[in-house]
Protein backbone atom coordinates (compact mmCIF):
# COMPACT_ATOMS: atom_id res chain seq x y z
CA UNK A 1 0.00 0.00 0.00
CA UNK A 2 1.33 3.42 -0.97
CA UNK A 3 1.37 6.50 1.76
CA UNK A 4 -1.67 7.84 0.20
CA UNK A 5 -3.72 4.88 0.51
CA UNK A 6 -2.68 4.64 4.12
CA UNK A 7 -3.86 8.24 4.58
CA UNK A 8 -7.07 7.98 3.69
CA UNK A 9 -7.72 5.12 5.10
CA UNK A 10 -6.66 6.64 8.25
CA UNK A 11 -8.99 9.88 7.50
CA UNK A 12 -12.09 7.48 6.75
CA UNK A 13 -11.29 6.17 10.46
CA UNK A 14 -10.94 9.16 11.85
CA UNK A 15 -14.85 10.49 10.29
CA UNK A 16 -16.37 7.18 11.25
CA UNK A 17 -15.25 7.43 14.60
CA UNK A 18 -15.94 10.90 15.21
CA UNK A 19 -19.78 10.38 13.50
CA UNK A 20 -20.66 8.61 16.77
CA UNK A 21 -19.84 11.64 18.73
CA UNK A 22 -22.21 13.51 17.08
CA UNK A 23 -25.66 11.95 18.44
CA UNK A 24 -28.06 13.58 20.35
CA UNK A 25 -29.50 12.70 23.61
CA UNK A 26 -32.60 10.87 23.58
CA UNK A 27 -34.18 11.73 26.93
CA UNK A 28 -37.76 11.21 27.69
CA UNK A 29 -38.38 14.95 27.32
CA UNK A 30 -41.95 15.96 28.84
CA UNK A 31 -43.09 18.55 31.48
CA UNK A 32 -41.17 18.44 34.57
CA UNK A 33 -43.24 18.53 37.70
CA UNK A 34 -42.53 19.66 41.18
CA UNK A 35 -44.58 17.17 43.08
CA UNK A 36 -43.35 14.30 44.40
CA UNK A 37 -44.45 11.37 42.13
CA UNK A 38 -46.57 9.78 45.36
CA UNK A 39 -48.98 13.49 45.15
CA UNK A 40 -50.77 11.92 42.45
CA UNK A 41 -53.03 13.50 40.03
CA UNK A 42 -55.95 14.05 42.32
CA UNK A 43 -59.25 12.23 41.26
CA UNK A 44 -58.99 9.73 38.14
CA UNK A 45 -60.20 6.92 36.81
CA UNK A 46 -57.07 4.80 36.60
CA UNK A 47 -56.17 5.16 40.09
CA UNK A 48 -56.00 2.10 42.37
CA UNK A 49 -58.66 1.64 45.12
CA UNK A 50 -56.19 1.36 47.71
CA UNK A 51 -54.17 3.90 46.88
CA UNK A 52 -54.61 7.62 48.95
CA UNK A 53 -53.10 10.26 47.04
CA UNK A 54 -50.58 12.23 48.72
CA UNK A 55 -49.72 9.49 51.07
CA UNK A 56 -46.81 8.35 50.48
CA UNK A 57 -46.47 4.94 52.33
CA UNK A 58 -49.70 3.96 50.24
CA UNK A 59 -47.89 4.95 46.99
CA UNK A 60 -44.93 2.83 48.15
CA UNK A 61 -47.18 0.13 49.08
CA UNK A 62 -49.46 -0.13 45.48
CA UNK A 63 -45.83 -0.23 43.67
CA UNK A 64 -45.07 -2.97 45.40
CA UNK A 65 -47.79 -4.89 44.92
CA UNK A 66 -47.74 -4.18 41.21
CA UNK A 67 -44.30 -4.92 41.20
CA UNK A 68 -45.70 -8.58 42.86
CA UNK A 69 -48.31 -8.76 39.74
CA UNK A 70 -45.48 -8.66 37.13
CA UNK A 71 -46.15 -5.10 36.43
CA UNK A 72 -49.32 -6.73 33.87
CA UNK A 73 -52.80 -5.18 34.85
CA UNK A 74 -54.46 -7.11 32.04
CA UNK A 75 -52.96 -10.65 33.63
CA UNK A 76 -55.32 -9.80 36.82
CA UNK A 77 -58.20 -11.35 37.39
CA UNK A 78 -61.20 -9.45 38.02
CA UNK A 79 -63.07 -9.40 41.39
Amino acid sequence: MSARHITLAMGLATLLALGACGEKPQGMGGVKSDQPPYAGVGNSQYANKGWKAGDKSSWEQQLKSRSQYGQNDYSRTAN
